[in-house]
C-alpha cells in the first residue's frame, strides 16, 4: 500500500479500483485500530448506498460510551458531490480526538477540497497494487504479513507470477495459507504451490516486454494467461499490440533526443514508459517497425475470417514472428 502523511492522525482515506483488496486492507487497518476491543463496541459503519454524511459526522463528533475510542467507517464516498462534503471537510478541520474515521472510496478521483483537507491532516493510503512484477512482490510480502502469514523470496515470487494483474485472489490465498499453517511457518514454493489454483492473468506491459525481448515461450505463456485467464478478447489483444507498435512509430524518425521529447510526442507525462519506448524504437528501428505493422495486419484480416484459421493459432503465430523481430 502507499501511503501520504504517515504520521497517526484521526482521519484515514483508503482508495483503490480491486473491490477485494481495498476491503482487505480497510478490515486490517480496522483491525489494528480496534485491538482487543470487540467491533460491535467500538465501530461505526456506513456502507448503505443512501446513508447520509451528516449522520457520519454526528458519529464522529459522539464520544465514545464503553470504550476509550470508536472508529467510524464509512464506505463509497466517491459518490458524493464537493458540496455535499463541505460538512466532511469542517469536521476534519476540527475533528475528536476520541474518533478514528475511516473513509473509503474506489477511485482516487475524488473533489480537491476533500483531498486538500486530508492532506492537512490525515492520512491517504492507496492500495493499488504496483504495475511492476518486482514491485508487486513487495506488495504481497506486505500484504502477507498482514495476514500472518510468511512467504520466502521465491514463495512470494511465485505468488507474484502465478496470478498477475488478478490481485484479488491474493487475499483469498493468504488466508488459507493461514488457516493452514498458522504464522509461525517461513513457507516456501513447495508449501504454496499446491494451494494456488488457477492461473491470472498478465498485465499488457509484461505481455509486450517479453515481446520485445525476444523471448518467445515466454510470451506465448503470457498470450495463453491474457485470453483464457484474463478473459481477453483476441481484438483486444491485438488492440494492446496495435498500441504499442504505434507508439514505437510516432518517434521512429522523429528526432526525439531524451525521454523529455519523447513524452511530448507520445502525449504522456515523462519517466520511465517514454524513456523505455524512445529506447525500443532506436533498437528495433524503422525497418522493424514497418515490418511489425505488417504481421499485425494480416493477423487482424484473419482474426476477421480472411483464412479459415482458429483465433488462437493466428495470435500464437503472430506473437512468435513479433517475438522474432524483438530477438
Amino acid at each position: 500500500m502507499t501511503r501520504q502523511n504517515e504520521a497517526p492522525m484521526s482521519a484515514t482515506l483508503f482508495t483503490g479500483g480491486d473491490e477485494s483488496v481495498l476491503r482487505d486492507a480497510v478490515s486490517a487497518h480496522v483491525q489494528e485500530l480496534l485491538g482487543d476491543t470487540h467491533r460491535s463496541l467500538a465501530v461505526d459503519e456506513y456502507d448503505d448506498p443512501d446513508y447520509e454524511l451528516a449522520d457520519v459526522i454526528a458519529a464522529a463528533n459522539t464520544p465514545p460510551l464503553f470504550t476509550d475510542s470508536r472508529v467510524v467507517l464509512a464506505r463509497d464516498i466517491g459518490r458524493f458531490t464537493a458540496e455535499q462534503l463541505r460538512p466532511l471537510i469542517a469536521y476534519l478541520a476540527t475533528p475528536n480526538e476520541s474518533t478514528s474515521l475511516v473513509l473509503v472510496a474506489a477511485s482516487a478521483r475524488l473533489p480537491k477540497s476533500l483531498t486538500d483537507a486530508l492532506a492537512a491532516g490525515g492520512t491517504t493510503v492507496s492500495t493499488t497494487p504496483p504495475l511492476r512484477q518486482r514491485d508487486r512482490q513487495q506488495w504481497i510480502t506486505e500484504m502477507s504479513q498482514r495476514h500472518g502469514v510468511s512467504l520466502d523470496a521465491d514463495a512470494g515470487s511465485l505468488v507474484a507470477a502465478h496470478f498477475g494483474e488478478d490481485v484479488g485472489m491474493v487475499a483469498g490465498l493468504l488466508e488459507t495459507l493461514a488457516a493452514a499453517f498458522g504464522p509461525d511457518r517461513r513457507l516456501r514454493v513447495d508449501d504454496v504451490e499446491p494451494f494456488l489454483g488457477e492461473r491470472g492473468g498478465v498485465p499488457p506491459w509484461d505481455f509486450t516486454d517479453a515481446i520485445d525481448r525476444g523471448r518467445t515461450p515466454d510470451a506465448l505463456g503470457m498470450l495463453d494467461r491474457m485470453v483464457h485467464s484474463g478473459g481477453r478478447h483476441p481484438l483486444q489483444v491485438m488492440a494492446v499490440l496495435h498500441g504499442h507498435y504505434t507508439r514505437l512509430a510516432k518517434l521512429d524518425g522523429a528526432d526525439a533526443r531524451n525521454e523529455a521529447q519523447a513524452a511530448s510526442l507520445l502525449g504522456i507525462k515523462p519517466g520511465f514508459p517514454a524513456r523505455k519506448a524512445l529506447e525500443l524504437s532506436r533498437k528495433l528501428g524503422g525497418t522493424k517497425i514497418r515490418r511489425a505493422f505488417d504481421l499485425l495486419a494480416a493477423a487482424d484480416l484473419d482474426l476477421r475470417g480472411a483464412r479459415e484459421l482458429p483465433d488462437d493459432i493466428v495470435l500464437e503465430v503472430l506473437v512468435a514472428r513479433l517475438s522474432r523481430l524483438g530477438a
